[in-house]
């Protein structure tokens, strides 16, 4: 029984694998019909149950979406949607949280650039008075305003970017940037650096100096890689 089930995974991953190679090679839309789950399994010389993990398998990353009466039909997964999906998983270790905080350090150093190149005049000094409204909430240890404040910083400078999937990355990532806060602590000295590395941050992509604005990103990520590090 144990090898059957075995061996049926590994066919329903290598079906799975076979289809997602043909949605890609016949360049199949969004919306457009694949087939049934028993035409399926006729085609590819498979069991229904075989054919019906490689469909699961399918379903759940965004590839496939089954219809009653009609079958199968081809989507286009979303990957920030699966990256939200499996996030919740990633808190229970301290290496997956390191993780993350390497990914947060590689989008938001990337993002800069980019920032500066697509930002409008507009967004770049609505970053500015975010940076003075989380140095009005630090100064007066509003601990849920400084969170809230610094979030919608981020999150600006993601959307400064003009890409979906990089502004995207901050809504997937919302729950850790908030877990920052949840360790905290109320220090003038941490607070005052915060201040001034927010601060300078926005006013470096305001003038639209790369070489500034990528060192104050370097330097606000690595104190906070550090502390992660540290706790």
């Amino acid at each position: 029984m144990s090898a059957e089930i075995n061996y049926q995974i590994t066919q329903s991953d290598e079906l799975a694998e076979r289809i997602r190679q043909r949605i890609q090679s016949e360049r199949l839309a969004d919306g457009a019909f694949f087939m049934t789950e028993s035409d399926l399994a006729e085609e590819y010389h498979v069991s229904r149950t075989v054919a019906r993990e490689a469909v699961s398998r399918l379903t759940a990353i965004g590839l496939l979406e089954g219809r009653k009466r009609i079958g199968l039909i081809v989507r286009r997964p979303d990957p920030l949607r699966l990256l939200q999906l499996g996030l919740p998983s990633l808190f229970d270790s301290e290496q997956d949280v390191s993780e993350l905080s390497m990914l947060r350090y590689v989008v938001e150093m990337g993002a800069v650039d980019l920032a500066i190149r697509n930002g409008s005049d507009e967004q770049c000094q609505q970053l500015c008075e975010l940076a003075d409204e989380m140095a009005l909430a630090i100064r007066s240890d509003q601990t849920e305003k400084i969170a809230e404040r610094d979030i919608a910083f981020h999150s600006l400078l993601l959307q400064m970017t003009s890409s979906t999937l990089i502004a995207g990355m901050q809504r997937v990532l919302v729950n850790f940037f908030q877990s920052v806060y949840q360790e905290y602590q109320s220090d003038e000295t941490t607070g005052e650096r915060m201040i001034w590395e927010h601060q300078e941050l926005a006013a470096a992509i305001q003038d639209r100096d790369s070489n500034r604005a990528r060192t104050m990103m370097q330097m606000q990520s690595r104190n906070w890689l550090n502390q992660k590090k540290t706790t």
